[in-house]
Order: C-alpha cells, then sequence, then structure tokens
C-alpha cells in the first residue's frame, strides 16, 4: 500500500505551522504554513504531483513568502511615531503652532511625524508665538511640551 499526500494533508500541517507562530512569536513560521496551504490548493487543483515536486514546491514558496516578508513588508512595517522613545530623543523636534497660546488656554502644536504617540501637543512658550510658527521642543512636562520659536 503507497502512500499519497493528499490536500487535506497540506491543509493540516499549514494550519499547525500557523497555529505554532502562537508560541514561537518570530513571524517566520507563518510564511511557511502558508506555502504549506499554497501547496494544498495546488494538489487539490493537481492531485497527480509527486510528492518530490510537492516538497519542492513547498520549499521555494516557504522561501519566496519569508523574502518577501523580509525584504518587501517589514521594512514599510517601521513605527515612526517614536512612542516608547525616551523623552530627550524628542527634544529638539520641530512642529507648527496650529492655535496659539491665549490665558488661561495653552497653545496647540502640531509634527509632521508624531512625537511620544500623538501628532498634537499643547505646550507653552515664552516667548510670543503665533499660527504657523515653527517651535522646537526644549522640555517635556508631564503632558504639556515646553517650546521655543525656531
Amino acid at each position: 500500500m503507497e502512500f499519497q499526500i493528499e490536500y487535506w494533508h497540506w491543509v493540516v500541517f499549514g494550519m499547525l505551522l500557523i497555529m505554532a507562530e502562537l508560541v514561537v512569536p518570530s513571524f517566520t513560521i507563518f510564511w511557511f504554513g502558508l506555502a504549506a496551504l499554497l501547496m494544498a490548493a495546488l494538489v487539490w487543483l493537481v492531485p497527480d504531483v509527486s510528492l518530490s515536486v510537492q516538497l519542492l514546491a513547498w520549499a521555494i514558496g516557504s522561501s519566496l513568502f519569508a523574502l518577501a516578508w523580509f525584504k518587501l513588508l517589514r521594512p514599510l512595517m517601521v513605527d515612526r511615531t517614536q512612542a516608547g522613545i525616551a523623552r530627550e530623543a524628542v527634544l529638539g523636534e520641530s512642529g507648527q503652532v496650529i492655535l496659539a497660546p491665549q490665558p488661561p488656554r495653552r497653545g496647540q502644536v502640531r509634527f509632521s511625524t508624531p512625537v511620544l504617540g500623538d501628532d498634537e501637543w499643547e505646550f507653552i512658550c515664552e516667548e510670543p508665538v503665533v499660527i504657523g510658527d515653527r517651535v522646537l521642543i526644549t522640555e517635556i512636562s508631564g503632558n504639556t511640551l515646553i517650546v521655543k520659536k525656531r
């Protein structure tokens, strides 16, 4: 009796690999599981494919998926918010005043790239500023930025 790999074997194998990603959080095993699901579709469409061709196609598919993830997709997902960055890293960041301070209300500044997780912050400035002025962060006091006119 000869053992023949069926499409559902690849489905089970792929799902096991994808579930293994829950235990091993490296986001690499996922791509091997995805290639196995692709092999399931191939074997379902063309059931006469030999085991060696299936394994070769799975290895190539896994490699291509992993390469696409690490070289194409992952670089696009870089966190540019600077959330969780030390406060010293945001000192000197430049933003534009969108609401001038008028006592007792503080001003609002907007940054092109989010700073500490937000792109708009309340600020205090010792110099008079108007809407449209550029300011630099000199200090952080709680939820308020201390800025100086650029």
